[in-house]
């Protein structure tokens, strides 16, 4: 069993930051991969970053969505198997409802169907 649970979120205004956080428990294995999307109300959920960090020496491959490259950084804690995004210079697009994912099952790590354990999702807002 996975559990996923976000914090961190809020209301910003813009060019402000907010850091999420998701916290995993769980088997060991399903840490090693993970991500954040995003969904805003009759839109389809958008991948946002990943990381993918491999077993044999814990380093770690990341990707971002073009739309926050540059603004928004990924990192993890290892040891309290929690998953960090910086989000900084912070837009009103960026408003929506932020989900953690973990365990990347194979094909496109940005399609939300490639993950298996989910959050519940947490709410940005960022005010212009």
């Amino acid at each position: 069993q996975v559990q996923l649970v976000e914090s961190g979120g809020g209301s910003v205004q813009a060019g402000g930051s907010l850091r999420l956080s998701c916290a995993a428990s769980g088997e060991m294995h399903n840490w090693y991969s993970m991500a954040w999307f995003r969904q805003v109300p009759g839109k389809e959920r958008e991948w946002v970053a990943r990381m993918n960090t491999a077993i044999a020496d814990l380093s770690a491959t990341i990707d971002y969505a073009s739309s926050v490259k540059g603004r928004f950084t990924l990192s993890q804690d290892n040891a309290k198997k929690t998953l960090y995004l910086d989000m900084n210079s912070l837009e009103p697009d960026d408003t929506a409802l932020y989900f953690c994912a973990a365990r990347w099952t194979g094909g496109d790590w940005r399609a939300p169907e490639s993950w298996a354990y989910w959050g519940e999702g947490i709410q940005v807002t960022v005010t212009s």
